[in-house]
């Protein structure tokens, strides 16, 4: 790391940010100092309900005022005093001096605008060149956040490009006035570890190049290892650490950042299980499933798309089989495949010798008990109309099992994913993120299902609440004798849940094994150029156990 340079670009000072009245706490941010010099990244962590995002909302001016509005305390960029300004100059600044990477791109973008016109639109309303100019510019900072064909990004819509790449597109639109500061929000958490190597390493070079003043939010420590200068660590609202990033994660004091680097997970994956002699309760033979050509007269035809090639591979009883690749690998559409949420081309999906490819509409609903899904996101998998003992028994309902049968049972599941009884009575919203999942994996588990297909379900979780659920699923795996075949992009949490690993590209296995031994040594090309890219890959979480 670098000395940090001496000239301080953004200075907040004594910052405390009111909440509505009613709510847990008074205060999102209490008393908040916090300096980014310039040509310095500043990574700041924490959980959700920190404080963090409303820290950046305040900075660009965004707090959804009046009930969550500055009650005390400053914010200069340059010595200037942004809350002095007017809604124009802010305007004016926003883009310009000041960007934002926001963590949702889906929700950020404007869907009725192709990509190329909402990036030439930042250099229409801070720049003075010319239309020539300034599509040359964009297809130019395409280039540079390594968008994969530029020229057909640039006409796309926000639908029509993966998640990965309409992140890469944000992050495009806040680089493109090369700005004096930077705020990231989680900027790469979406985003596979390729990508995710090559835009922190955009964002260093601007920093060098630059000396632009980052301030990056996130609760990812292998991001906070790879690029951090300094760091500092909220805990609900109040700043508990700050120092030298080299200090903080080798040698933390406060008992809350022990806690958090305590839960980050190691790369180094447990010795190997004996399995061997396990039944095989789910196989998948020579799956194929190719994705039609699309498109219409503004975007033109989009090529047909081969996710899943010729793919086969076998679970075992109380084993955990990881599917890991990057964006466009096909690991999402083979968990859809195997849980025939999408129809395959052509293959067989095997479970206990009975093969629900060829299951009829009413066999596939017996067959469908035994295997169940844990989805990504659970708030989009839970009806937000449904008290939760009517979530996880709807299920078991449907089934033929009596409703008062299948509530007490749902309250013992509560007890069992470690949620209280007073939460049966309520609605998803009134969860939080990780207790959000816990339900979901509590619905699926009331099935008493063989296999458990949980597709990136800890992606969007802060690291802690992420350690949290990831011991629950080893847990209900290991009492359950249940199955698991896990799809995920972050190689970390692979490393400690799953027995064996395949990894695919382009819709290909191109290695497969035990994780012990695939991380130790991998074979392939693809999967040594994963291991590489993995953020902090060479720092090692310190030993740590909270005061």
């Amino acid at each position: 790391m670098t000395d940090a340079p001496k000239k301080p670009l953004l200075e907040i000072e004594n910052l405390r940010i009111s909440l509505p009245k009613g709510g847990d706490r008074p205060f999102a941010l209490e008393g908040l100092n916090l300096t980014v010099n310039e040509g310095e990244i500043v990574c700041l962590v924490g959980e959700s309900g920190s404080g963090k995002s409303l820290a950046a909302g305040a900075v660009m001016r965004l707090l959804p005022e009046p009930a969550v509005h500055i009650s005390q305390g400053s914010i200069r960029l340059d010595g200037q005093d942004i809350y002095a300004l007017s809604e124009r100059e802010m305007r004016d600044l926003r883009g310009d001096r000041l960007s934002m990477i926001f963590q949702e791109p889906m929700t950020a973008l404007n869907p009725q605008k192709t990509v190329g016109w909402q990036i030439d639109e930042v250099l229409r309303l801070h720049s003075d060149l010319d239309r020539k100019a300034r599509r040359a510019r964009v297809l130019e900072i395409l280039g540079d956040v390594h968008i994969p064909d530029p020229e057909s990004a640039y006409n796309a819509y926000p639908h029509q490009i993966s998640g990965g790449q309409r992140q890469r597109v944000m992050i495009a639109m806040s680089l493109v006035m090369n700005p004096r500061l930077i705020i990231a929000d989680e900027p790469t958490t979406a985003l596979d570890v390729t990508t995710q190597k090559q835009i922190l390493k955009l964002i260093k070079d601007l920093q060098k190049t630059n000396r632009t003043g980052i301030l990056f939010i996130t609760h990812d420590f292998g991001v906070v290892a790879e690029i951090a200068d300094r760091i500092a660590v909220l805990r609900l609202g109040e700043l508990v650490e700050q120092g030298p990033a080299e200090q903080i994660l080798n040698n933390p004091q406060h008992p809350y950042t022990k806690a958090l680097i305590g839960a980050v997970p190691a790369l180094t994956p447990p010795p190997e299980k004996a399995l061997s002699d396990a039944p095989v309760v789910l196989r998948a033979e020579h799956l194929v499933k190719t994705f039609a050509a699309r498109g219409g007269l503004l975007s033109g035809k989009r090529k047909a798309v081969a996710a899943v090639k010729d793919l086969s591979f076998e679970l075992r009883r109380g084993e955990t089989l990881g599917v890991v690749g990057e964006s466009g690998s096909g690991k999402t559409t083979v968990s859809r495949i195997v849980t025939r949420l999408l129809e395959a081309d052509s293959g067989k999906v095997l479970i206990d010798g009975r093969d629900l490819m060829a299951a009829s509409k009413s066999e596939m609903r017996a067959l469908r008990k035994d295997i169940q899904m844990v989805f990504q996101d659970p708030m989009a998998s839970l009806n937000p109309r449904k008290r939760v003992i009517d979530l996880i028994a709807q299920g078991p309902i449907v089934h033929g099992v009596p409703k008062a049968e299948a509530h007490a049972r749902a309250r013992e599941l509560l007890k069992l994913v470690e949620l209280t009884p007073a939460a049966a009575d309520r609605f998803p919203h009134e969860f939080s993120g990780g207790q959000r999942q816990r339900i979901g994996i509590a619905r699926a588990i009331a099935m008493e299902p063989r296999v458990i297909v949980a597709d990136e379900p800890v992606s969007a979780l802060d690291v802690s609440v992420q350690a949290q659920v990831l011991k629950l699923l080893a847990d209900l795996r290991d009492r359950l004798q249940l199955s698991l075949l896990f799809v995920t992009h972050d190689l970390r949490v692979a490393a400690q849940l799953c027995d064996k690993v395949i990894v695919m590209q382009k819709g290909e296995i191109v290695e497969a094994g035990p994780t012990a031994r695939i991380f130790a040594a991998p074979q392939h090309p693809y999967t040594q150029a994963l291991l590489s890219s993995i953020p902090g890959r060479d720092w090692e979480p310190p030993k740590l156990t909270a005061a």
